[in-house]
């Protein structure tokens, strides 16, 4: 192998353990907690199902990084449509589990005076629950569409059925379309909730500082761990969708592999990075954290 792509292959590998360390310390922290209690709250629940959702997209991610790297005989048309399924399916439930925490954070955080805010506001736990139930309904209309598509591929490239042209046309229309909506949409809402705070957090300041009481509180560091879990999601996310759009548009010209390598490695940090991101915004699990690193490195040294 030469250097570069070994080089590439070194940090995708690095990203996916540690991604699947944070992801997994995330549930295993929560689950624990969930013992313990007999209860869980909502924003804990939302974080443990979001981690799960994107250990399950890094281990696709491996295999599709496997599959086109090192091993393309592996494909066949159906590990293909087996694999795009799955990618899709973990990848729509991190992305919406993430801007369903974006939204419950603005609820249960942010301070306006509207009767239309405070109405959703005492009812966040019911307005995640709907936003995730309107998300399933799309993901099985979005699966129906690209497994009708694959296999009119899949049936056309074996020779098996002449689809009339206008029909493949409509059908790769409506995939296209869906694959931007479902990524537009959530991102649209968590860049809503991240504006709406980023506002509140202003009117908050002002408003302290009118008071004269200063502008460190505990409603500000709640703010701003929030808008901070909500801007990482949103750059992470911003990468990670641009790397796709330009490795499926890379693989389908059939252009320089490196190039789709590096769209791979840059993909990669939106399910691993921002979970260390969500582990830091949060104080159970930050205090977690920080009490198994101190166990660590009491045991290396223990080793020594």
């Amino acid at each position: 192998m030469a250097l570069l792509p070994a080089i590439l292959s070194s940090l995708f590998t690095i990203q996916f353990v540690l991604g699947y360390f944070a992801n997994g310390f995330i549930a295993v922290v929560n689950c624990i907690d969930w013992v313990k209690r007999q209860k869980i709250s909502c924003a804990d629940g939302i974080l443990t199902a979001l981690a799960v959702s994107r250990i399950g997209l890094l281990c696709v991610l491996l295999l599709n990084w496997y599959a086109t790297v090192f091993n393309r005989a592996f494909y066949s048309l159906e590990v293909k449509l087996i694999v795009h399924i799955a990618w899709m399916t973990s990848h729509h439930f991190s992305l919406w589990f993430a801007t369903s925490l974006s939204i419950f954070y603005l609820l249960k955080i942010a301070n306006f005076s509207s009767f239309l805010f405070l109405h959703l506001k005492w009812r966040a736990k019911r307005v995640v629950l709907m936003i995730l139930l309107g998300a399933l309904v799309f993901l099985v209309f979005r699966l129906a569409v690209v497994s009708t598509d694959e296999k009119m591929q899949m049936n056309e490239y074996k020779g098996n059925i002449t689809w009339e042209t206008n029909l493949r046309d409509i059908m790769h229309l409506s995939n296209h379309t869906l694959f931007m909506l479902s990524n537009i949409v959530p991102f649209t809402m968590s860049l809503t909730a991240v504006l709406l705070l980023v506002f509140s957090l202003w009117k908050h300041l002002k408003n302290m500082q009118l008071s004269g009481k200063g502008t460190q509180d505990p409603s500000t560091e709640v703010h701003l761990r929030a808008m901070q879990t909500g801007i990482s999601f949103l750059l992470t996310f911003v990468i990670f969708f641009f790397s796709q759009i330009i490795s499926l548009w890379n693989s389908s010209t059939q252009q320089n592999n490196l190039v789709y390598m590096v769209c791979k490695v840059l993909g990669i940090l939106y399910p691993s990075s921002h979970s260390f991101i969500l582990i830091w915004g949060n104080k159970k699990l930050r205090q977690a954290f920080l009490s198994f690193l101190w166990q660590l490195r009491c045991w290396l040294r223990k080793g020594k």
